[in-house]
């Protein structure tokens, strides 16, 4: 099956698809909605490897092929023992070659009709890769703005469940996009979140705006790539102005578990020493070690947080589409805000075309 651009992929019509590359080659990032069924598990795929470097690529893919059909065997008798006969799974590996051929041989003598992703996970990826950096992104994009605590990604998902289109980065990175922002939860890599990325934007229709928080470049180890941070840098913004106590009260309530495990807020305040000083640090370690959490994020916005915003925003010449005064944070006036948003998004004259001028 031949791929000439990303959109294809998510419409290629078969009922599964196989990645048959090692769990750690799948880990790191795989064609959305692929499972994993290794025609080589991590161990085997290094084992063949070093016997095809350092003694003979003969012997490499003889002991390779009887492992494949070892693996092989195993799924039939596990993963695909249900499969009725007209089930059409879609194959592929790293580029195409030995590992997904092998496994679709075995598919087609029971007599399935596999098919196979010509060029493999590298084709994927390049077009992942030419969707996020090389190409132009056609959507027009709404940057929703505010210092920290406005409640943007929250708003966020009530401007989604109100029709409006919204791209939710930090939930594709797996991060909350500050320094207290990592949480339990693993970053995807870097592949990954790109992959994602591109799939969610997708699902978007570009003829209509999609709103996004307004990010730095980076969202703890993921990048945002080119592509759409081209379209960030240009896009018109909303910006959501609250008071600082409640804004204090918004973090407080949404950092929460953060705030339970006192050894680790201290060890993350502890690297803003650089920054900040041993003295001011120390003050606010003593507000974390005696729970004065909403002072402590008082403290933070005034002297760590706001300032990086509005030297940020010193740099940008984006159009401003409206600045929404939020007197108010609490979770009944959250839905109340992002319908002001909607109905500047809807109404915005500069936004009636659809995708970046």
């Amino acid at each position: 099956m031949v791929f000439g651009a990303l959109p294809e992929v998510y419409t290629h019509g078969f009922d599964t698809v196989i990645d048959v590359r090692s769990p750690a080659e799948f880990a790191e990032d795989h064609v959305p909605g692929a499972i994993n069924l290794p025609a080589l598990n991590n161990e085997e795929r290094a084992r063949v490897g070093t016997i095809y470097v350092q003694d003979s690529p003969f012997k490499a893919r003889k002991i390779g092929a009887a492992l494949v059909a070892a693996n092989a065997a195993r799924h039939l008798q596990t993963t695909l023992i249900d499969k009725p006969g007209g089930w059409r799974p879609l194959v592929y590996c790293w580029r195409g070659g030995q590992r997904s051929g092998s496994f679709a041989t075995i598919l087609t003598q029971i007599g399935w009709r596999p098919g196979l992703i010509d060029g493999g996970y590298r084709t994927y990826r390049r077009l992942v890769v030419e969707t996020m950096h090389t190409a132009r992104l056609p959507h027009q994009l709404v940057l929703l703005d505010g210092n920290t605590g406005t409640a943007k990604t929250e708003i966020l998902g009530h401007l989604a469940a109100q029709g409006i289109q919204t791209l939710d980065l930090e939930a594709l990175a797996g991060h909350r996009g500050s320094i207290f922002g990592a949480g339990d939860r693993k970053q995807p890599s870097q592949k990954a979140f790109e992959g994602a990325l591109a799939a969610a934007l997708n699902d978007c229709d570009p003829s209509m705006p999609v709103v996004v928080e307004a990010e730095s470049s980076k969202i703890g180890q993921c990048q945002i790539p080119r592509a759409v941070w081209q379209a960030m840098c240009v896009a018109p913004r909303i910006t959501l102005r609250a008071p600082l106590n409640e804004r204090a009260s918004y973090l407080t309530r949404t950092y929460a578990d953060i705030a339970a495990d006192t050894a680790q807020l201290l060890a993350i305040i502890a690297h803003l020493r650089r920054l900040h000083g041993r003295e001011r640090v120390a003050d606010w370690q003593a507000l974390a070690s005696t729970k004065q959490f909403a002072q402590l994020a008082r403290e933070l916005m005034a002297h760590h947080y706001d300032p990086r915003y509005a030297k940020s925003r010193d740099r940008l010449d984006s159009v401003i589409l409206g600045t929404l005064n939020c007197p108010s944070l609490d979770p009944a006036a959250l839905s109340g805000i992002a319908r002001q948003i909607a109905q500047t998004v809807q109404t915005a004259p500069t936004l009636t075309s659809g995708g970046p001028s």
